[in-house]
C-alpha cells in the first residue's frame, strides 16, 4: 500500500472487500468458538487483544501491565504506517456498516459533531482512571461482540427453536428439521437464555445501524471512540493521501464517494488524515490517476466549529485570538471565562477544537457570532493572568488579529451581480480596509451594468470581524476572517456541505 495508483485501483478495491469479508467471518468464528469452548489456532479473544482502546482502558483501570492486551500495539503500529487502515479494512463493525444501505444527504452534518467521538474517547479514558470500564460498551469491538453473543445468537436460537417445533408437527418436514437441527445445534446455536437487559445492548447496536440512513458510516464519522484514537495517531502516519494538482480535473468524484467526507473539493481536494480510513474508494474513481497514497504527506484541514473554513497546513485554520494574545501567552490562561463574559458582542467563545487539547476552553473569536468591538479593550483589562495583555485602546485598535478574505462564490456582488456594500460600510478602520471597485457585468436580462465589488486591503485590515458578523448572506458569511500569519496564496475556502 506504499504507493497505490489508479492503474491497479480495481485490484486494491477488490482486495479490501475480500479482506473485510474474511476478517468479519474470522471475528464471528472466534466468537462462536468462544461460546462453544472450542480450541482454535488463533486466540478466541484475538480482536479484543488487537483493540488498543480496550487494552489501554483495561490497563489504566487496573493500574497494571496486561500482557495479553499488548497485542494492541500492532494496531497502533499499523496506524502509524498507513493511517486508519484498521477502520477501512479490518474493523468488523465497519464492514457491517458498509453493507447497510445509506444515502448521501444534500448537506453534511455540522462538522463539530465530529468532536463527539473525541469527547467519548476522553470519557472512556477518564472513567478507566477511576477503575470503571462501563463506557467500553461504545468500543466497536465490544459493542459488536456483545450484541452478537448476548442478543443476536440467543434471539436467533429462540426463533429457530420455535420454527423447528412448529415444522416438526408436520410429518413430511421431520427429516429435514432433524438434519438442520443436528447441523446448527451445538455448532452455532446453544440453549442459552435470552435476558431482558440484553435488549438495551441490542437497541444501541440497532441505533448505530439506523444512523447509517442519515449518513454513510455515521458511527465512524461522529461517534466511534476507537476511530478517534486511531485518527489522532493517523496525523503522523508515514503513508498518507496525496492528490496531484497537475493531473486533477476537479471532477469531484473522489469527494462524492468518500464514505467519511474526508476530502474537500474547495481545498484542492486535500483530505483529513484524522477522518480518512484508507478505503481507496477515491483512488478507484479517479480517472486521471491523480490520487495516491504515498509517504509524501498532504496538508489537511482540521475540523472547526463552522462548516466552511480556510485551509493551510497548521492545526487550527480558523483560530482567531483576542487582541495581543499569542499561543505562548495563552499558556497562562486559567480558563476562567472572564474575557468571554465581558465581551460586548458575544464573539469571544471557548475553543472546542479537537486538534489542540492543550488549548481547550481558551478564548477565540467566532466572528460570525460577534466581532471585536473597535472601541472595546475589556478582555485584556479583566484577564487575571495577562494571557490577554492589557492594551491601551489606541494600541488595541491597531493590533491585527486576523485578515478578511472574500468568497466570491457567495458574495452578492460577485455571485449575483448586484450591489451590496455592507462590509465596506461596517469597516471601522479610518481608511477602510474594504474598498469597492466598479466592475462592468452582464445581468440576467443581458444588460451591461456596473456593480461595485468589495476588495480587501490587507495592509489595513485588523481582522475585527464585523464584516463577517454583519454579512447579509444566509448561513456562512461570504467574507471570512482568517489568522494574519498566513500566505494568502495558500488559502482555499473549504465547502463541507
Amino acid at each position: 500500500m506504499g504507493d497505490c495508483k489508479n492503474s491497479n485501483s480495481q485490484n486494491w478495491h477488490r482486495l479490501r472487500q475480500i479482506v473485510q469479508v474474511l476478517v468479519l467471518f474470522l471475528f464471528l468464528y472466534l466468537l462462536i468458538a468462544t461460546r462453544q469452548n472450542k480450541e482454535t489456532v488463533l486466540p478466541v479473544n484475538l480482536f479484543f487483544r488487537l483493540d488498543p482502546l480496550a487494552g489501554i482502558s483495561a490497563m489504566l483501570a487496573n493500574w497494571s501491565w496486561l500482557a495479553p492486551m499488548a497485542l494492541g500495539v500492532a494496531t497502533l503500529l499499523l496506524t502509524l504506517a498507513f493511517g486508519r487502515v484498521w477502520c477501512g479494512w479490518l474493523c468488523p463493525l465497519g464492514t457491517v456498516l458498509d453493507w447497510i444501505p445509506s444515502r448521501k444527504p444534500e448537506k453534511d452534518i455540522v462538522q463539530y459533531w465530529r468532536l463527539i467521538k473525541h469527547f467519548l474517547l476522553a470519557a472512556i479514558i477518564i472513567a478507566a482512571l477511576f477503575h470503571s470500564l462501563t463506557l467500553l460498551i461504545f468500543d466497536p469491538i465490544t459493542l459488536l461482540g456483545r450484541t452478537v453473543a448476548s442478543a443476536i445468537i440467543p434471539g436467533l436460537n429462540i426463533a429457530v427453536t420455535g420454527a423447528e417445533k412448529w415444522l416438526y408437527n408436520i410429518e413430511a418436514f421431520q427429516p429435514a428439521v432433524a438434519w438442520f437441527d443436528k447441523l446448527v445445534r451445538g455448532s452455532l446455536l446453544t440453549d442459552q437464555p435470552f435476558f431482558l437487559p440484553n435488549l438495551l445492548i441490542l437497541a444501541v447496536f440497532a441505533g448505530v445501524l439506523a444512523l447509517n440512513a442519515v449518513q454513510p458510516r455515521f458511527w465512524c464519522r461522529y461517534l466511534c471512540p476507537l476511530g478517534a484514537l486511531l485518527g489522532l495517531i493517523s496525523k503522523v502516519a508515514l503513508v498518507k493521501y496525496k492528490v496531484d494538482g497537475n493531473k486533477c480535473t476537479s471532477c469531484q468524484r473522489c469527494a462524492q464517494v468518500c464514505p467519511t467526507t474526508a476530502i474537500y473539493p474547495k481545498a484542492k481536494f486535500a483530505a483529513s488524515p484524522i477522518e480518512c480510513t484508507t478505503c481507496l474508494e477515491c483512488v478507484e474513481v479517479c480517472a486521471t490517476r491523480a490520487i495516491s497514497f504515498t509517504r509524501q504527506p498532504t496538508p489537511a484541514p482540521a475540523f472547526d466549529l463552522s462548516r466552511r473554513q480556510f485551509l493551510t497546513a497548521d492545526k487550527q485554520p480558523r483560530l482567531i485570538r483576542p487582541p495581543g494574545a499569542t499561543a505562548r501567552s495563552l499558556n497562562q490562561c486559567i480558563r476562567c471565562g472572564e474575557c468571554i463574559k465581558v465581551c460586548p458582542t458575544g464573539g469571544l467563545q471557548p475553543s472546542l477544537s479537537s486538534d489542540d487539547w492543550s488549548g481547550l476552553w481558551t478564548p477565540r473569536l467566532v466572528a460570525r457570532l460577534g466581532y471585536c468591538d473597535h472601541s472595546c479593550n475589556s478582555c485584556g483589562q479583566v484577564c487575571p493572568t495577562t494571557a490577554i495583555p492589557k492594551l491601551p485602546l489606541a494600541e488595541k485598535r491597531k493590533t491585527v488579529i486576523g485578515i478578511a478574505y472574500i468568497d466570491e462564490k457567495r458574495c452578492i456582488p460577485f455571485a449575483e451581480n448586484r450591489d451590496c456594500i455592507v462590509c465596506e460600510e461596517m469597516c471601522p478602520v479610518p481608511d477602510k480596509a474594504v474598498k469597492l471597485e466598479a466592475a462592468p457585468v452582464i445581468n440576467a436580462s443581458g444588460q451591461l451594468i456596473t456593480v461595485r465589488r468589495p476588495h480587501i486591503i490587507e495592509d489595513l485590515c485588523i481582522g475585527c470581524g464585523i464584516c463577517e458578523t454583519r454579512c447579509p448572506v444566509k448561513g456562512e458569511s461570504a467574507i471570512i476572517i482568517y489568522p494574519p500569519d498566513r500566505d494568502s496564496s495558500l488559502v482555499e475556502l473549504v465547502q463541507v456541505d
